[in-house]
């Protein structure tokens, strides 16, 4: 099942604003009883078709999965050329500059496709590569109670995954957590999950390793980092059953089989 989103967001600074659309929606509902929906967000330059896919096949009965497609902008990296883009960036590490702009309107949109679900629901991101950086700042969001603008973050998340990303404005977190003892509280026992290949020549592994030490230190406690050695840009079956796995035991789902 699929649908347009024709809500846009606003981007930019000072008083020019560039207005972006987020392209079509793809969701797989749940073939058994629904305990958690999952918002899953694909990388730079795919959409949310792929992604539905990959997951429809995951033998996870419970979940119900939301596959957004970002919007598509001039992204710097490949000299200004339209792409989908959760954000804009020049290089894809933790130490490019930060679309916190960006991010924030992407964190925003995936909240609202969140905040429709029943009460009754575990509500989680997941995402691989730029839709894993969004994914962590999600999470950062959560954790603080705010987006990196000041506004108010509405969502109440159980978990996050992140394959073959890195974590977005590292460099100014520990000023933005400084004196939150709410951030402390939400963050020591959020389940966290981020899983790289060794051998990825895209988003290199240090920075996948790196983000998960830094989301640590600043009191992530219940972080789990798994590499993989040979692995490169994309996902194998033995990452995907991890994330199965630890999904059903972070999210106390039933029905977890693996085929």
């Amino acid at each position: 099942m699929s649908y347009n989103n024709s809500s846009s967001m606003g981007f930019g600074s000072g008083n020019v604003r560039r207005a972006f659309e987020f392209g079509r929606t793809h969701v797989v509902r749940p073939k058994g009883e629904h305990q958690a929906t999952i918002v899953w967000l694909h990388g730079l330059g795919d959409n949310g078709s792929s992604w539905s896919q990959i997951l429809e096949t995951l033998p996870l009965p419970n979940i119900k999965w939301i596959c957004p497609t970002a919007p598509t902008r001039p992204v710097a990296i490949f000299g200004g050329f339209p792409s989908t883009a959760w954000f804009d960036v020049s290089e894809i590490s933790e130490d490019a500059a930060d679309d916190l702009e960006g991010l924030d309107a992407s964190a925003a949109h995936v909240a609202n496709l969140l905040s429709t679900e029943p009460r009754n629901v575990k509500l989680g991101i997941g995402g691989f590569s730029m839709g894993a950086a969004t994914a962590l700042h999600s999470a950062t969001c959560h954790a603080l109670g705010h987006y990196g603008n000041g506004n108010v973050y509405p969502i109440n998340l159980s978990a996050v995954v992140a394959l073959s990303g890195w974590l977005p404005c590292s460099r100014t977190l520990n000023n933005r957590i400084e004196g939150s003892r709410d951030f402390i509280r939400r963050a020591s026992s959020f389940p966290l999950f981020l899983c790289h290949g060794r051998g990825d020549d895209v988003v290199a592994y240090e920075y996948g390793e790196k983000s998960a030490r830094t989301l640590s230190s600043a009191g992530f406690r219940n972080l789990s980092f798994r590499s993989y050695n040979g692995l490169g840009h994309y996902t194998i079956p033995e990452e995907t059953d991890e994330v199965c796995t630890w999904l059903t035991s972070n999210l106390g789902l039933e029905g977890y089989r693996l085929n």
